[in-house]
């Protein structure tokens, strides 16, 4: 199996992912809290939108998959050849 994208791609999306999840889950613990500084007075408008952003952090987390594995195929065929199928 080969990879997609380039092994420098794979793994800087692989660290991006990991960031984007830690602070994406932060911000949406921080309104679904309702946090002063974070709510606009309507508490079931800051639920929807922490539901929101924890779709994103899902989405955040498949990219780390998918990059992660793309590097590890890198890291793979570097050190022992391609997966023949």
């Amino acid at each position: 199996m080969k990879p997609v994208v380039s092994a420098f791609n794979a793994w800087t999306c692989t660290v991006l992912s990991v960031f984007a999840m830690i602070i994406l889950s932060a911000l949406a613990g921080l309104y679904r809290s309702g946090h002063e500084e974070f709510t606009t007075g309507d508490p079931d408008e800051n639920k929807s939108i922490s539901n929101t952003i924890f779709t994103a952090v899902i989405v955040y987390a498949a990219f780390f998959v998918f990059c992660g594995l793309q590097g590890l195929l890198h890291a793979r065929e570097s050190r022992r050849g391609a997966i023949a199928l």
